[in-house]
């Protein structure tokens, strides 16, 4: 064989390699350049749809920690899709990926099943605000003021000056008794006369002292009435009306009041009693 056309057959096919090879690159390359261009332009698009969404929910005066939330897991879910994007462009097969994804979020899910539930309830009570921080509320089977609503858990102090811990679902999952949503609130008492006492002079005593209290609300007008003849007194439904913030202290000054003005009027407040009478048996 002729050297010489071995030494040109050896080059042709050198130059050959080199040009794959340089062709290769700049494909390469040029795909490269497509990831980080998808990285950049798609990270700064997911910073633009943060501020806003940001924008967006504070303008419709949204709980600032679930607009921090909410905003946090919108990034990541996008950064996510900006990466398998850049990933694409290089030809790697994103399925596995996406699929490995899919799979590890089900089993994040079922894991986190029910602090998924008590951030769902959270969400619900920060955009519809069945409560406020400073009501006074009975809900998931406790109740006390209410001092944080954060997205997992809502937590109220008791009115012994205890702090309870409700999770959220179990607050959304019950009723909510809010007392203070009204702004008003109706004192309940019950006051009770002997049955040889006057009932208009009782009446006129217990109007008096509601109209003396200038923490009673004049609208809507308190009530006084007479709702049962029980078995040892005749009983006064007494029902002032007073804001949330005075209600306890109404409550007590007035059934307070009641006692001190019933001594001074010599009206009687009976208690239960039983007449015991005897027989002589005389045998005969």
């Amino acid at each position: 064989m002729d050297t010489n056309a071995v030494v040109i057959a050896t080059s042709e096919e050198t130059i050959t390699l080199l040009e794959k090879i340089q062709i290769a690159g700049m494909e390469y390359g040029m795909k490269i350049i497509g990831m980080l261009i998808i990285l950049v332009i798609g990270m700064w698009l997911v910073k633009m749809v943060k501020r806003g969404t940001v924008k967006l929910m504070e303008k419709r005066n949204v709980d600032p920690t679930l607009i921090s939330f909410c905003t946090s897991l919108l990034c990541v879910v996008l950064q996510v899709f900006v990466i398998i994007a850049a990933l694409a462009k290089l030809d790697i097969n994103t399925t596995s990926f996406i699929a490995v994804l899919g799979a590890a979020g089900l089993a994040i899910g079922l894991a986190l099943q029910g602090s998924l539930s008590n951030f769902a309830s959270g969400v619900l009570m920060i955009i519809f605000k069945p409560f406020v921080v400073g009501d006074f509320i009975e809900a998931g089977g406790s109740t006390g003021s209410v001092v944080e609503i954060s997205i997992f858990t809502t937590i109220l102090n008791s009115p012994d000056n205890k702090k309870i811990i409700v999770p959220n679902a179990q607050v959304m999952g019950g009723n909510i008794i809010n007392f203070n949503a009204n702004g008003t609130r109706r004192i309940d008492l019950v006051a009770g006369i002997g049955y040889g006492d006057d009932i208009d002079k009782a009446k006129a005593v217990l109007e008096g002292i509601l109209a003396a209290d200038d923490r009673i609300l004049e609208t809507p007008a308190p009530t006084v009435a007479v709702v049962e003849m029980a078995d040892s007194s005749v009983n006064f439904v007494v029902r002032p009306w007073s804001t949330g913030a005075d209600y306890w202290d109404v409550y007590f000054d007035t059934t307070e009041s009641i006692k001190k003005r019933f001594d001074e009027e010599g009206i009687s407040i009976p208690f239960p009693q039983r007449d015991v009478h005897l027989y002589e048996h005389k045998e005969g």
